[in-house]
């Protein structure tokens, strides 16, 4: 069976929505739908859209002769993740995408925040200083099913999480990204891709930008819409009484347009230049220790510059 010979695994918010979508243009190339198919975090309670080796594998089976792939920014987080991944496939390409840790704190936490389950504090400092609390397993909200992502310093640990797919897979099965040259530089990383998962590197498209940071107009109807009342669905089938699989696509068609309309694109609010200074310089250790193990100047990073 057709199965996957790369994996696009994290960090989140530093890229990898985008470039799935830039590789899956590419002739030769599949991304499974949904990209994120967790189904290798087997340490985290994560939505898995495959349960069996049989289910995960069918997401592929109409990519027949095509490289195929998939991007599931929990893996890098994930301890179980590399090594499950290398049972699987001991000779897969592993992509990682990196961003300054302070930046992708924030951003996921806004992404949380837009989610409507995971996150409940709206402030960002208010929520990262809730941290050792939450680590006790307390302070965590009611409908948030994975309460590890809401350790925001542990979810941006690169150098541990880097060094574990080094470990397992070797320097030659992984390519590291840093999301400013992706930004700067988009198609030149995308030939280096090209190359790396081993297609043809002149395919050229177009970069739309992608996933760009978003707020719900109404976090009420963002959670109602996540999670409908039971009446709701139940009373579905007397307002709508045409086959289940023809209710259940209008009524999806329904959820997806008021997410659309509750949905604004928005600017990340500047953190606080106090807190900003703060947790840079706590992260220095942390980037410096990257730095030695990927061989890259990352200084930016410290030095509070990078976005």
């Amino acid at each position: 069976m057709t199965q996957p010979s790369f994996f696009l695994v994290g960090a989140p918010k530093c890229g990898t929505t985008a470039l799935c979508k830039y590789l899956d243009q590419h002739p030769d190339i599949s991304i499974s739908q949904p990209k994120e198919l967790n189904y290798f975090d087997t340490d985290f309670h994560t939505k898995k859209h495959a349960r069996s080796l049989p289910e995960y594998l069918a997401k592929f089976a109409d990519a027949e002769n095509k490289v195929c792939g998939e991007g599931s920014t929990s893996y890098l987080y994930s301890k179980a993740a590399a090594e499950n991944i290398h049972c699987f496939n001991p000779n897969a390409k592993i992509i990682i995408m990196l961003r300054d840790p302070v930046t992708v704190m924030q951003s996921f936490h806004s992404q949380l925040l837009f989610n409507g389950s995971s996150e409940t504090v709206q402030d960002f400092a208010n929520a990262i200083a809730l941290e050792p609390t939450r680590k006790l397993g307390q302070s965590i909200p009611q409908r948030c099913t994975v309460p590890e992502m809401l350790l925001y310093r542990e979810v941006v640990s690169f150098s541990e999480q880097v060094k574990r797919y080094l470990d397992i897979f070797g320097e030659q099965q992984v390519k590291v990204i840093i999301f400013n040259d992706f930004k700067q530089q988009t198609a030149a990383v995308y030939r280096e891709v090209l190359e790396f998962v081993g297609v043809d590197s002149s395919f050229e498209t177009s970069f739309v930008r992608i996933n760009s940071n978003k707020k719900a107009r109404s976090p009420f109807l963002q959670s109602l819409l996540k999670y409908p009342p039971a009446k709701v669905l139940s009373a579905g089938k007397y307002l709508l009484p045409i086959p289940q699989t023809w209710r259940r696509r209008i009524l999806e068609g329904i959820k997806a347009k008021l997410k659309s309309l509750n949905t604004q694109k928005v600017s990340r609010p500047s953190l606080e230049a106090s807190l900003r200074d703060r947790l840079v310089s706590e992260f220095k250790p942390e980037i410096q220790q990257l730095e030695q193990l990927i061989d890259r100047d990352l200084s930016t990073w410290y030095l509070g510059v990078e976005g």
